[in-house]
């Protein structure tokens, strides 16, 4: 963060209303800029919350970026956005960024209706290779002579349609630049193959030159394996090298791929130290940093989901925990810890967790899968076709169910309800309290077949009235109240509230429990 001396200078970041004065800069100005914006991002954040590391490691990426291309004619696709934060502050939000995530505010990802400069919406990831290529064969049809650069995470890059792209990318002549964003990390620490070799190639001592092919033995000869011109790996934090290196890719034709090393959280130290801790925040002290609650609230839904887990891996050596990237969100971290055997991070590959899933049902075992509501939307086809179908003995614990807030509409899980109904053999529950989240959860895992339980992320209405895991009769519902006038029939939190209700209208309560079968 800046000191006292540095804060009262003239503020360079206050006279940036768009990229076009950026580009106005002279080259050393750049770096005290990007020194001002990441000071201003913990400032700002920290008093609005919202996503914080990963946005202070491209802050120098982002300067770069807008300051080489001709922003917004040529478009940057970044992917996710949670790296985003930059970038809105240079694109004309610098004053709005107070407002990020509120009613009314910015959002915390990407929105095409947002800004010009959000060339293509986001919130998923790895999106940004297909539709950076698009738009780079679209200008190449329109003979317009524009630039498409897609930004894409190290985690990211693990997923499935990351690769559907670039191998179909590294067959064409289109004028499309990846910058690969590599901090080493998703929300958590990334895993699999793909992560060690990135690794690898980061410690590479020098780099491939921008002018001249990588060899078969050099680094990046995967990326040159599939058509890409592969330069990299370069610091991300050196701003005069990054704008020199980047001018001269932006200056090549074809499929290029920058690798550009980061470290999230860059420039604020307890973000750099825990980077998971920093990823999204509420708001704090820059002075001291996150502390923790002194009174802890109520317990989660999430938190009771984690505690049933670990007492039923300890009772059934066949139950393997599986997540797709989301390890603290889900509450699997002490499960994680107890039974490293039995949990598996597939990185950002929903699809490959519900086909894993079901390969090991098929063997006996009992797959347990955590997943967000709006991420099981990208294993649709998994579900249905490996699962269901086969009715195997998957059951996937859904968090994140119902409006989220914050996170806006590309998270909202509103839609699983419908998607899954409609599957045959799945069961589909969704529970009123905690204890009904444990018997649904113990209903599930028993089940000869799929099913699925899905939650809030929200806490509980009332305190646990028991712990005992209890087996609930598939399909049949129960009478909360018996009234005189009219039957309010039930699904989920909603009960206490239907509850209250039924006593001005003298109404029948059913909590229905089960969304399918229905009672």
């Amino acid at each position: 963060m800046m000191d006292a001396e540095t804060a009262t200078s003239p503020a360079l970041l206050h006279q940036i209303e768009g990229p076009e004065d950026l580009r106005r800069l002279a080259p050393q100005d750049l770096a005290p800029l990007a020194d001002e914006l990441r000071d201003y991002l913990v400032r700002t954040v920290s008093r609005a919350g919202g996503h914080l590391a990963a946005g202070l490691g491209t802050v120098e990426l982002t300067v770069a970026l807008h300051y080489v291309f001709d922003t917004p004619r040529d478009a940057l696709v970044w992917d996710v956005g949670h790296q985003c934060y930059p970038h809105k502050v240079l694109t004309g939000r610098r004053d709005q960024l107070a407002t990020i995530r509120r009613r009314g505010g910015l959002s915390g990802f990407l929105r095409r209706d947002e800004s010009p400069y959000d060339a293509f919406g986001a919130g998923h990831s790895s999106t940004s290779i297909s539709a950076a290529l698009g738009i780079a064969m679209a200008n190449e049809r329109q003979k317009n002579g524009r630039k498409s650069v897609a930004i894409i995470g190290d985690g990211g890059i693990t997923a499935g349609l990351a690769y559907e792209a670039l191998n179909h990318a590294g067959t064409l002549d289109a004028d499309l630049l990846v910058v690969l964003n590599d901090n080493g990390m998703s929300i958590s620490p990334n895993v699999g193959a793909l992560s060690g070799y990135l690794r690898k190639l980061g410690r590479t001592r020098g780099r491939s030159s921008p002018l001249k092919r990588a060899t078969t033995t050099g680094p990046g000869h995967f990326f040159e394996d599939l058509g890409f011109h592969y330069c990299g790996p370069v610091d991300g934090h050196d701003l005069p090298g990054l704008v020199r290196v980047m001018q001269q890719m932006r200056d090549l034709k074809g499929p290029r791929l920058l690798h550009v090393v980061t470290r999230k959280g860059r420039g604020y130290a307890p973000a750099e130290a825990d980077p998971v801790k920093y990823h999204g925040v509420t708001p704090f002290d820059p002075e001291i940093g996150l502390v923790g609650s002194p009174a802890k609230g109520a317990p989660t839904y999430t938190q009771v989901f984690s505690d049933w887990l670990c007492d039923m891996g300890a009772k059934d050596e066949r139950m393997v925990a599986i997540t797709p990237a989301m390890r603290e969100g889900s509450g699997l971290v002490r499960f994680s810890e107890l039974y490293p055997d039995r949990y598996v991070d597939v990185g950002i590959a929903e699809q490959h967790s519900a086909t894993l899933a079901a390969g090991l049902a098929c063997q006996g075992q009992k797959p347990v899968v955590a997943i967000y509501s709006t991420f099981l939307q990208r294993a649709y086809d998994q579900v249905i076709h490996d699962i269901a179908l086969q009715r195997l003995p998957v059951l996937f614990a859904i968090d994140r169910s119902g409006l989220v807030g914050p996170d806006g509409a590309t998270h909202t899980g509103a839609f699983d309800l419908s998607y899954l109904r409609c599957l045959p053999e799945m069961v589909v529950m969704t529970p009123a309290d905690g204890t009904e989240l444990i018997a649904m959860l113990n209903t599930g895992y028993h089940h000869d077949g799929p099913a699925a339980v899905r939650y809030p992320r929200a806490a509980l209405p009332a305190p646990l009235a028991e712990r005992t895991p209890r087996l609930l009769p598939v399909g049949k519902s129960e009478v909360r109240r018996h009234g005189t006038n009219v039957v309010l029939l039930v699904f989920g939190t909603l009960l206490a509230t239907a509850l209250e209700v039924a006593k001005t209208l003298d109404a029948t309560v059913v909590n229905m429990r089960f969304v399918k079968p229905l009672d």
